[in-house]
């Protein structure tokens, strides 16, 4: 599934200039990527939303259109041309780069056009309590697609391929759920808010035929057409979780390879993350977003925050082949609807948490490694200017140790609420051993065992100037400064 000690890259953040340049500047720094030990990238939605050329790519308005065609007031989407994103994803094979695509299945915004529908209205917040009889409501769901007129696919989409809206031409003041005639909402999807099937927009009908061939039909000329390894589900917690393995296969058996595949069930629940395993058959990764709300925690508590318990109730703890950890993405950032920030202070711990150590398929974020600039409003509806500093230093650092040092068994260390440690013995084909010491509190030390007598260690993070030597047994005092972490390797 995952590749051994491979890293995957976010390549893109929320606040992305739309300039249509992504694409190109991702052809152009991905041979840099790789080299610095980048095995994979996942690339934003590459399909055009209903916001043109200005959608971050979750409002879903064609998926035929990668760039290609005047609809939604440009042909570029925000990331750049449809050629230009091809070439991207040549440009990362070139290098030796996997590349996962963003693709939200769960459904459509911007219709052309309106119909007419019986529908019963539902409590926003409770999926299960009706709060009005069933009545004709005029709704946005007649897809025609236009500027494509028919390439690729003559498929228009009408309201019974969805099973419900949020918005009434006839009533628009009414907040409501509105569950079209003859319609239920999925089961096998999260149980906040009663049966978390209805996220926006027009959500697509799992169970209608005519749209599981479409998806189908669509995901084999996806792959026919950008030749990628692999996806990014959206949202996969408001869809009935067993369509994931359904269509995933379809395209495997269709592109003859095997196509990787995580998802995003975004919970701090981590039952809620092993019931979608269980029901997907473990065939789709998720992101461990229990983890990204411990690294939160942890960062807003200081020294508070006792650190044997940073991988407490975590997908990495429990189903490590199956996790992807991160530290942040585009929906936690600053501003953003799910915003949960990991504070910049402590975020070196937290890559050094998800980089050096065996367990877990670790995802860096692009606004992490190259640092991000943006304006945009608050909750509170006031605007806010946001600076996020680069970590590129030392996320590097910790990838050249993650290649050099990183193998064989690791002994842990969490013994100490502030001061944890870890350390890895190396194998025949990578010698020397690693040690890494991390503490939220005061300057700590780890008595750890690398393996290696009477061999001398540096801190390649250059917090630590002064060497270590380890004693006959391969024991030695390894030493990292106040709030800080420190990665002990070999000296040449």
């Amino acid at each position: 599934m995952a590749q051994l000690n491979g890293v995957m890259m976010q390549y893109f953040h929320w606040y992305i200039p739309a300039d249509g340049s992504l694409w190109n500047e991702f052809a152009e720094r991905v041979q840099g990527l790789a080299e610095v030990g980048v095995t994979s990238v996942w690339l934003p939605p590459a399909y055009k939303g209903t916001a043109g050329g200005y959608d971050v790519g979750y409002g879903v308005y064609d998926l035929y259109d990668l760039g290609e065609f005047d609809q939604k007031g440009s042909v570029r989407t925000k990331y750049g041309t449809k050629d230009e994103y091809i070439a991207a994803i040549q440009a990362a094979k070139a290098a030796g780069v996997r590349v996962y695509a963003d693709i939200v299945l769960n459904h459509k915004l911007g219709a052309d056009g309106m119909e007419e529908v019986e529908a019963t209205p539902y409590n926003p917040a409770d999926r299960n309590q009706a709060i009005g009889d069933m009545h004709l409501i005029k709704v946005w769901t007649h897809f025609t697609f236009p500027g494509r007129q028919g390439k690729y696919s003559d498929m228009e989409w009408h309201w019974w391929h969805f099973d419900a809206v949020d918005y009434n031409v006839y009533n628009e003041g009414e907040n409501a759920i509105y569950l079209f005639k003859d319609k239920k909402f999925d089961d096998q999807v999260d149980l906040e808010k009663g049966a978390f099937d209805y996220l926006m927009g027009c959500d697509l009908d799992m169970e209608h035929p005519e749209v599981r061939d479409a998806l189908n039909r669509w995901g084999e000329w996806f792959v026919d057409t950008t030749n990628v390894d692999g996806f990014r589900f959206d949202a996969v917690k408001h869809v009935k979780a067993s369509f994931f393995p359904e269509w995933l296969n379809h395209c495997r058996q269709h592109a003859r390879r095997n196509l990787f595949a995580v998802g995003e069930y975004w919970s701090y629940d981590v039952e809620a993350l092993h019931h979608f395993i269980e029901v997907t058959g473990g065939d789709v990764l998720l992101f461990d977003a229990p983890l990204h709300y411990n690294f939160r925690v942890a960062s807003t508590q200081g020294n508070d925050y006792d650190m044997r318990q940073i991988f407490d109730n975590t997908l990495v703890q429990h189903q490590p082949a199956l996790a992807v950890t991160l530290v942040d993405n585009h929906d936690s950032q600053p501003l953003q609807a799910l915003e949960s920030v990991v504070e910049g202070w402590f975020k070196p711990l937290a890559y050094a948490l998800i980089l050096l150590r065996r367990e877990g398929y670790p995802c860096i974020f692009y606004a992490d490694y190259y640092g991000a600039h943006y304006k945009d409003k608050g909750r509170d509806g006031n605007e806010y200017e946001i600076w996020l500093d680069s970590h590129q230093w030392l996320i590097d650092k910790f990838l050249y140790a993650r290649q050099t040092y990183a193998y064989g068994d690791q002994y842990d260390y969490f013994d100490h609420a502030n001061t944890i440690g870890w350390t890895r013995l190396g194998d025949e084909d990578h010698p020397g051993g690693m040690a890494v010491v991390l503490s939220n509190g005061d300057e700590g030390t780890k008595w750890m065992e690398v393996g290696q007598p009477n061999r001398t260690y540096i801190d390649i993070t250059e917090h630590v100037s002064e060497s270590i030597t380890t004693n006959d047994e391969g024991w030695a005092d390894f030493r990292c400064k106040a709030g800080s972490v420190s990665v002990w390797v070999p000296q040449p």
